[in-house]
């Protein structure tokens, strides 16, 4: 690429800003001191009231209305769009806009409907939104690089064929960091997204775009991708439900991504939604279109609704809950930790068995991941960013421009031979029989005569930090190694008069010590607190009934309160 590489992506980002309908453009925005924005989609005035009642609508309700033609796939497609739009101009959360395609696939819905009687599928005139490596025929998919701005994709992903095929309508795609492999969303092409509910901090990463769209309502669900934790944190600091389901479950190909061909550790695709009915309308549907039979690496497996109806879990009745507080390296902040108490209680009341669950070398699990992901990491960002001359991005915090090769919250270690990675994988998989043992040996403490049905863990050790702040993704990172399904769900927001700092005397590590010392509530106010219900590999159904299961004694519990 000849041209200087700021000059490239100034153009691509203002070809970004001209897609947007000038009639969606809004003169009143907030201003920045304004850090709450998450109300103002319904108020700004662009929005009718039916089109707030649509993109405020649960899922189910929204695939109902559009199979019976009482919304049409172009009023739902126009709302939704319309809400995105507003997202993007508050949070700056999309990358590729294509209102005219994703209309006239509407258009096209809407007259299978009425000539038939019959929706085309199970997502019947949905918008889905999706995460920028996701390619879409004639779009592009440059991943936060400069060196792939002006390459438009010549085919889709298999997922977005399947999703078009149960009737769903991609309308959008989201921001990520440069690389992805950062648990912030920041990038030179299209820069920085913010959080919805106190836009001061992170939206999280690599599916930050995604996580604010959905906070927003942009979009009803949204297509993540997670390695480390880039769906379930965004989910968890912006407020949304997010599955990261077992490899393979949910097909990959098609996609681009940033180190291909490192498939110990692979990225998944997973969904965040604002409610769990949206999180099982995709799965199934993904499921039920057999996935495997267009990409190779897709497990074989149906969607299963004895495993949804819980019958290795004495079918949903009197389960036992695992609770991690911490992860024997660092304790969480106190929105965590109340998280996690509240929803202990709210278990507890519900009927069910609570008991602690204690980590089991999360540290060498944690240490382990780095040293696979490390061992060609660097060489690959490097190879791709030198093709423009655009830096590596080294640093999320706003006041510093990036300039070297390293991340700071994982630093890509100087590439190893292959026989040093095949020890790396060998430790991985003991690691796993390892922990598969451990579960299965809490049988004796559970008192229902199985092992514990799921643990309830943190999704991080704090909620959404400033921007800059989130350099570790332990707490996500340890299920991705072991490969175990896991469901985010949301539980409160950080009130600054509840949640003080709490006395400690005892520490882990000076890293502990660190944190601990770091929180101050003033600064994570408004920000959402969730948790994350974890299953064992391939476990989606029932990790799905059970989350369901948590997420009904929270509001309960919320009701009765």
């Amino acid at each position: 690429m000849s041209q200087d590489w700021t000059v490239v992506a100034a153009a691509k980002k203002a070809k970004q800003q001209a897609l947007i309908p000038k009639e969606w453009l809004l003169s009143d925005l907030p201003p920045q001191s304004t850090l709450d924005v998450s109300e103002f989609p319904d108020t700004c005035g662009l929005l009718t009231e039916e089109e707030i009642r649509i993109t405020k609508s649960a899922t189910g309700a929204l695939l109902s209305n559009l199979a019976k033609g009482e919304w049409s796939s172009v009023q739902v497609t126009t709302a939704f769009y319309k809400r995105a739009i507003i997202a993007q101009q508050l949070t700056n959360c999309l990358t590729e806009i294509f209102v005219e395609r994703a209309l006239a696939r509407a258009v096209e819905l809407d007259e299978h409907l009425k000539e038939t009687g019959k929706p085309v599928g199970p997502l019947h005139g949905l918008p889905i939104s999706l995460k920028d490596q996701i390619n879409i025929k004639g779009i592009e998919s440059c991943m936060g690089y400069v060196s792939w701005i002006g390459k438009d994709a010549d085919h889709n992903a298999v997922l977005v064929d399947i999703l078009e095929s149960a009737g769903a309508i991609p309308f959008v795609k989201t921001n990520i960091p440069q690389t992805l492999m950062w648990p912030e969303t920041f990038n030179h092409v299209f820069g920085r997204t913010c959080n919805p509910y106190n836009r001061s901090l992170t939206s999280g990463g690599s599916s930050g775009g995604e996580g604010a769209l959905v906070a927003l309502r942009g979009s009803p669900i949204g297509v993540g991708s997670d390695i480390g934790g880039s769906v379930r944190i965004p989910s968890a600091f912006c407020g949304t439900y997010g599955l990261r389901p077992s490899y393979g479950r949910v097909p990959y190909a098609g996609c681009v991504n940033s180190m291909e061909g490192q498939d110990s550790i692979p990225s998944v695709l997973g969904p965040l939604s604002n409610d769990i009915a949206g999180i099982k309308s995709f799965v199934k549907a993904v499921v039920d279109a057999k996935p495997w039979l267009k990409d190779p690496l897709a497990v074989r497996k149906r969607w299963n609704e004895e495993e949804y109806n819980l019958v290795d879990h004495g079918n949903g009745k009197d389960l036992c809950f695992a609770i991690l507080w911490d992860d024997g390296d660092t304790v969480p902040h106190p929105p965590v930790l109340r998280g996690l108490e509240t929803v202990k209680k709210a278990l507890l009341a519900a009927g069910h068995n609570v008991i602690d669950w204690k980590p089991l070398k999360h540290v060498e699990i944690y240490r382990t991941l780095r040293d696979i992901w490390g061992a060609g990491a660097e060489e690959d960002y490097n190879t791709v960013a030198m093709l423009s001359g655009e830096p590596v991005i080294s640093t999320m915090l706003p006041e510093e421009q990036p300039v070297v090769a390293a991340s700071e919250w994982f630093r890509p270690s100087e590439s190893v031979s292959a026989y040093q990675l095949w020890q790396y994988q060998k430790k991985k998989r003991d690691l796993r029989q390892e922990y598969l043992r451990y579960w299965e040996e809490t049988t004796a403490a559970t008192g229902t005569g199985r092992p514990v049905d799921a643990i309830i863990s943190p999704v991080a050790a704090y909620a959404a930090p400033p921007h800059g702040m989130n350099k570790s993704a332990n707490y996500t990172m340890v299920w991705n190694l072991l490969d175990y399904a896991a469901l985010v769900i949301p539980v409160s927001k950080v009130n600054q008069a509840i949640d003080v700092p709490r006395p400690r005397n005892e520490f882990y590590s000076d890293a502990d010590r660190l944190l601990w010392q770091s929180y101050n509530p003033e600064t994570y106010n408004n920000a959402p607190i969730a948790i994350q219900v974890v299953g064992r590999t391939l476990e989606e159904e029932a990790v799905i009934a059970m989350s369901e299961i948590v997420d009904n004694a929270l509001k309960s519990s919320k009701g009765d309160s």
